[in-house]
């Protein structure tokens, strides 16, 4: 693994690790139906943070397994936002490590 490889490890880890400190981590996945969904973020079958747990974070733990290139950009800290804000403060950490997602793909 590359240096670039363990960062963004180590973003993922710390994500996840938010997404439990703050009881956002969910110990039953979505149904099939909704891990079906077409729509971005599955936002017709899923939360924000059930998209985060069981779709984005499964995904880009396979590019990194698979050596795959990342992807070419990222922009999901404004969605992050807007779909959390009604966790209050108790979300501030989790958006900040979603930001420092975006910007490391951006400048990967």
């Amino acid at each position: 693994m590359s240096k670039y490889d363990h960062e963004l490890a180590d973003l993922l880890l710390a994500i996840e690790a938010e997404m439990r400190r703050i009881a956002l981590w969910e110990s039953q996945a979505p149904d099939e139906q909704a891990m079906a969904s077409l729509m971005p973020f599955c936002h017709d079958t899923m939360s924000f943070s059930q998209w985060l747990q069981w779709v984005f974070l499964p995904r880009m733990k396979a590019v990194l397994e698979s050596q795959q290139d990342y992807p070419a950009s990222s922009d999901i800290h404004p969605l992050a936002e807007y779909s959390l804000a009604e966790h209050g403060e108790n979300i501030h950490q989790l958006l900040a490590l979603i930001a420092r997602f975006d910007a490391f793909i951006n400048r990967a």
